[in-house]
């Protein structure tokens, strides 16, 4: 079969799994964004996103794309190789960055999959994985429980953060490759394709990193600690009047408040 025998055809297949990689990418970028301005949007997402088959299917669809992804890129690398021989040797000149993310786009690749590892361990484990094997203690809907468990240890945000930066070489290459392979190689587009690359990566691991300090700042503070979104063991608020100028102390808010005004606190 012609894309699996020839190389501009393994090329391809490389590019459309890509894109489609870039695509759930881009996506999940923007869920974990509502973890940040909305605790119950975020879990009404992962409630959505369940073991529903719709979920399954994505899921699985999703796997194969990694597995074809990382198949063909190996394939591919070796391939070159062959093609070359010792004269992958020879001594050149150091490269433009984009041209090193270009040599080592197996490297960066094999660290992004080790990152990815771990979010599935820490996530998609526990929630997807324990709803469909019906362990329903913790909740396995409450991702914003998982994030605040996920985020409190040290390691997280470095691991985090190392492998977004090698998702930002890999995809700010890749992006624009994957055009190149398709055809659209001219030079009115590629240096379009290139600008485009550059700024949709940037933008997407930006708010990957971003999310990432923001939850883990929250979850060392204690913030989600007594959300009882985020916790279901935290006592819930009530509404209950003032009787007397001063400060409250209870978490919810933890204000000034006047005689006779309506507060939040802890039962």
């Amino acid at each position: 079969m012609w894309l699996i025998s020839s190389s501009v055809g393994r090329k391809l297949i490389m590019a459309i799994t890509g894109a489609c990689l870039v695509l759930f990418v881009t996506f999940h970028a923007l869920m974990n964004g509502v973890a940040i301005f909305s605790p119950e949007g975020y879990n009404a997402v992962c409630a959505f996103l369940g073991a529903n088959w719709y979920a399954l299917l994505a899921s699985a669809g999703l796997g194969a794309l990694f597995i074809i992804h990382i198949l063909y890129a190996l394939w591919l690398t070796v391939q070159n190789r062959k093609a070359r021989g010792n004269d992958r040797y020879c001594v050149v000149s150091k490269p433009p960055q984009v041209e090193w993310a270009s040599q080592n786009m197996l490297v960066l690749g094999i660290v992004v999959v080790a990152f990815l590892v771990l979010h599935m361990i820490q996530f998609w484990a526990k929630m997807q994985l324990a709803e469909i094997l019906g362990n329903h203690e913790p909740d396995p809907q409450n991702g914003m429980y998982f994030i605040n468990i996920a985020f409190s240890q040290w390691f997280t945000p470095v691991v985090y953060i190392i492998g977004f930066v090698a998702l930002w070489f890999h995809m700010t290459h890749g992006f624009w490759s994957m055009f190149q392979s398709a055809g659209w190689d001219n030079d009115t587009w590629l240096p379009r394709l290139k600008c485009i690359s550059s700024w949709w990566t940037s933008i997407v691991v930006f708010l990957f990193i971003a999310e990432a300090v923001v939850f883990t700042v929250n979850a060392h503070n204690g913030n989600y600690d007594n959300c009882p979104v985020v916790n279901p063991g935290a006592a819930p608020c009530e509404a209950v009047i003032c009787e007397g100028a001063g400060c409250t102390d209870g978490p919810c808010n933890g204000h000034c408040a006047n005689a006779g005004e309506i507060v939040e606190v802890f039962n």
